[in-house]
Formats: C-alpha cells, structure tokens, sequence
C-alpha cells in the first residue's frame, strides 16, 4: 500500500496555490502576472475571488488603513496584524508582506528575524524590501540564505521618498536608469524572485526587464514588464484624490460607501429605520407574564 498522501486536485487548475515555479512558468510563458495589495480579511476574500496570482501586504497600509501620512511610521507588529488578517482570507495567491522601515535597515540578523516572523506569524510565502543599495542587496542575500524568498523594489521606494527628492518618477536621465539597472542586477545576483519596478519610464523598464531573468511586476513603468500591481484602496477609489498618475481606477467605493452610510443616518433620523421588517417578536402570553414580573 502507499504511503504516499492523497492530493485533491481542483477541477479547476488555476485554483491550485500559485507557487514560486508558477510565477517564474508564467514569465516564461509570456503570461501576465497579475498583484494587488491586500490589508485585512474582507480584502483578502475580495481578491483571492478575483483570482489575482500575487497578494501583496504593503506598508501603503499604512496610510490606506491605519491613517498615517507615509508609510514610514508603521510599526512592524502593525503590518503583521494587517498580514495575518489577509492570510486568512487567502486560498490561492502568494502572499508577500512588506518589510516595513526600520525593520531590516540595522543588520543582516535584524533583516532575517524580521523576516521570519513574517513567515512564522503572518504565515507569508515571501517578504518584499526597497531599494537596491548595498545595505538591502546585503539584506536580502541574508533573508534568501535564511530559506525566505524576498522581493526586491527599485525605482520610486516610499519609504526613501524623502531621499529621493519627493514621490516622483525615477530613472529620467541615462545615470539615473542605470542606478536603476544595476540596483535590479544587484538584487537577481542576491537571490530575489522577483522585483518591482515603480515609477520608472516605460523603455527604462522595458530595457531593464530584457536583462532579467526573474518576473518585473511593473507599477508606473508601462506594460513591457511580467506583471502589474496596484493599490486595493486606489483601483477600488476607496481613498480621496486620484492617486498617482500610474493609478487606473475602476470603481467609485468611498463615493459609493458614504452615500450608503448616509442613507442609513437619515434613516434612523427620520424613523424609517428600523422598521416592523427588522424587529423580533414575543407571543402575547410571554409578554403578559413579562409584565406583571417586572
């Protein structure tokens, strides 16, 4: 007799878990890869429905969620109460969670604990960090070494923005793309997966990509890259203004959400709500008895 455990595998093949393999099958094969920002359960369900392949817990939940100005002041048990929430809504993408600032910058052990407890806790597939400078190169060889895949992010990285002189596009003259270049060549040599590509030219990153061996998930830098990722608040419209100028928003939620919880405010204020429909009744006996006892 085997031994071997039986595996139930889903009519439906594209509902299997989506794996390291399958990201870099789906480079290989031209195939978009399709990430999203996730932050809690009921956005976790909302995409694990959609199908998107890739989850990403950012730190922009910072300000999505927790109501910050940047994502510099998130604190790491915040980010790891926002992951776990997401996992467990989560059947099928890969879940990344961001390294928030702070977390990593300090050594290689600091980086690996981090790290881990983003795969012990949160129960995350891979961590993601910013920048391609020799202090994140050294941190994420440290976390690859430690058996946990990273996700690098070159170009805009919000939490430098400040250094960068302000949240605006990167890679705009020939030195500044090759930054960028080396910064992604870099991060390949130190074992990520994959890296993200933010507010960068569209050719810079097409450029870059075709000296790549590992899946671009472009975010501002135009669609010659292996996938693409957005923001949950911002493609939804369940934030104020229209965001970055990468941003394509696809449904009008804040609008939409206000509207209903006024509807419901003026309700109650008029006495509409709650109406007969909503109310739970007692036999007359009951209530007789009721009140001569009270």
């Amino acid at each position: 007799m085997s031994t071997f455990p039986q595996v139930s595998v889903p009519a439906d093949a594209s509902r299997l878990p989506v794996t390291l393999p399958r990201l870099m099958e789906k480079r290989a094969l031209g195939e978009p890869i399709v990430m999203v920002t996730a932050y809690d359960y009921p956005s976790a369900v909302a995409v694990d429905r959609a199908g998107v392949d890739v989850v990403l817990v950012g730190d922009s939940g910072a300000m999505t969620v927790l109501g910050y100005d940047s994502t510099v002041p998130v604190s790491l048990d915040e980010i790891l109460m926002l992951a776990k929430a997401t996992r467990r809504g989560l059947k099928t993408p890969f879940l990344v969670g961001d390294l928030p600032f702070g977390s990593y910058e300090i050594s290689d052990e600091q980086a690996v604990a981090t790290a881990m407890r983003f795969v012990k806790e949160a129960g995350c597939d891979a961590v993601k960090l910013e920048g391609g400078g020799p202090t994140s190169v050294a941190r994420a060889r440290a976390i690859v070494s430690a058996g946990i895949p990273v996700m690098g992010h070159v170009g805009l990285t919000p939490q430098t923005a400040t250094a960068l002189g302000g949240y605006k596009a990167q890679g705009k003259s020939a030195l500044a793309a090759e930054r960028v270049a080396r910064e992604s060549f870099a991060l390949q040599q130190a074992g990520c997966f994959s890296i993200v590509f933010e507010a960068i030219p569209s050719a810079v990153a097409e450029m870059i990509h075709e000296r790549l061996e590992i899946p671009v998930i472009g975010i501002g830098a135009g669609p010659n890259v292996d996938g693409q990722v957005l923001v949950f608040h911002d493609l939804l419209g369940i934030r104020e203004g229209r965001g970055a100028k990468f941003v394509q928003r696809y449904a009008d939620l804040l609008d939409d959400m206000a509207a209903g919880v006024g509807a419901y405010a003026e309700d109650v204020r008029t006495g509409r709500y709650p109406g007969p429909e909503h109310g739970y009744a007692i036999e007359p006996v009951e209530l007789a008895e009721l009140r001569e006892r009270l």
